[in-house]
């Protein structure tokens, strides 16, 4: 009778020592299976290369790439470089993405010389360049559209279809005709084969039938190890085709934080749902920032205001990959006109010293790009968000206070012991497994440390 209450009483005690024990959540990093080997720690930077320079050319931007290494740059994204359509053009100059001649560079631009002098020049400088690949459709005057004006889709009379009442200055393609999937197929081809670029930023892709971005993916790897981007952010284009999609939710996210309509537990319920949802090779692509969100909904400034940087902060820290937009680095303060010329002013900012101590610790330290994230922080505060990444003896702990509010609280976890440098202080600090924190608004914390490892 003794030893069954003596068994009864330990019993309770494990059970009530496993309540008390605070549930850590934990989202798995990115497998690297599939996906090239020099993506890896590779961040990604879009170029509009129109608005970038006053010439607006390959050889006027080439001069940036040094200050593009220096922000720790890692893949460059560059805005369709093809001839735009006249035809019902947009604007006084149309869009990049009303694409004349898949197989041609826009002569705005430079010359096929140019290109693959730029295209050098970024390996040689340790980086990587995808083009933006218009898959849906071409420009009402491209020439096909008269050569073989079964690629695309019309209407009873034969009329040429728009993808939809918005885009007046594209025409459909038609997937049906396989004759015209071999077409593009041997345009996307071209620009591996015969310029040595690195995959494709690949527009609307959902827009596009998965089974041909899968045989895509097969041939283009049949060359050299592509890195694709999807616009979309459907998990089926991670079975075979992409290895990285847009985090449109999360987007959606900050700015409702920004702007007090939602809180912390909104980003918690986008990764909770991405953890589940997404297989475990998916790469989501984290911003504040793009060329759409620039043009049509604002500038960072307008949407995010003071919650800019500790949003940004976000993006660069969490699993995945961090963007950043055409001089999003110096404050970029205006929307980008979309058809007409509007050049970047490239004042001087000391968010370029933010962006780069970012960039570089996701290129240089493995628990950013390929450590699991544990979040530490309280599932009550909606305002204060905190995790630890770590990989191997890496270990970096991030600290946000999402809130106008100057917030002092506590944080207990046993991922938390270790001795850190802060990274935009420099200040050294060291944890135990429960510290106090003292943030100001919309502020933020990266310490930077070492794993402790147990010894036996």
């Amino acid at each position: 009778m003794f030893k069954a209450k003596t068994i009864l009483l330990i019993l309770i005690f494990i059970f009530l020592f496993s309540c008390s024990k605070k549930e850590e959540t934990i989202y798995h990093s990115i497998s690297t299976k599939g996906h090239p080997a020099w993506s890896t720690n590779k961040t990604i930077y879009e170029v509009n290369l129109r608005q970038y320079t006053e010439e607006g050319t390959f050889k006027a931007f080439q001069e940036h790439l040094p200050a593009l290494k220096d922000l720790g740059v890692g893949i460059i994204w560059l805005m369709p470089i093809h001839p735009i359509g006249k035809e019902n053009r947009k604007g006084t100059l149309g869009s990049y993405y009303s694409v004349k001649d898949f197989k041609a560079i826009n002569p705005d631009f430079g010359t096929e010389e140019d290109f693959r002098g730029l295209i050098k020049a970024i390996h040689d400088a340790g980086m990587f360049v995808i083009i933006d690949w218009v898959a849906n459709h071409s420009a009402w005057d491209n020439p096909l559209a008269k050569s073989n004006p079964a690629f695309y889709n019309r209407d009873k009379k034969g009329k040429f279809l728009q993808p939809n009442d918005d885009w007046t200055d594209v025409i459909d393609f038609n997937y049906d005709n396989l004759d015209m999937r071999s077409y593009m197929l041997g345009a996307l081809k071209f620009w591996v084969k015969e310029f040595d670029i690195d995959g494709y930023r690949c527009d609307v892709a959902e827009m596009v039938p998965i089974d041909f971005w899968n045989q895509a993916r097969r041939e283009l790897d049949d060359i050299k190890p592509v890195f694709m981007l999807a616009e979309g952010d459907a998990p089926f284009l991670h079975k075979h085709a992409f290895d990285m999609s847009y985090d449109w939710k999360l987007y959606r996210a900050l700015n409702g934080i920004a702007k007090g309509k939602s809180d912390i537990s909104k980003v918690r319920s986008v990764l909770n749902d991405e953890e589940k949802r997404f297989p475990e090779t998916a790469i989501l692509m984290r911003f504040t920032t793009n060329h759409d969100k620039n043009s049509w909904e604002g500038t960072v400034s307008e949407r995010l205001g003071e919650a800019a940087k500790v949003s940004a902060v976000l993006t660069a820290t969490l699993p995945g990959k961090p963007l950043l937009y055409s001089g999003q680095e110096v404050g970029l303060d205006k929307r980008l006109k979309f058809f007409e010329k509007d050049v970047i002013d490239w004042k001087e900012s000391t968010l370029r010293e933010f962006y780069s101590k970012l960039f570089n610790l996701y290129q240089n330290n493995p628990a950013m790009h390929l450590g699991n994230m544990v979040e530490i922080s309280d599932e009550d505060d909606k305002e204060i968000y905190a995790f630890v990444r770590e990989k191997d003896t890496h270990k970096i702990v991030v600290v946000l206070n999402f809130s106008a509010k100057q917030k002092q609280f506590e944080l207990e976890s046993e991922f938390l012991p270790g001795a850190y440098k802060e990274l935009f202080s420099n200040v050294n600090v060291t944890f135990e497994a429960d510290h106090d924190f003292d943030i100001e608004p919309w502020g933020y914390r990266v310490f930077v440390g070492k794993k402790i490892i147990a010894k036996n």
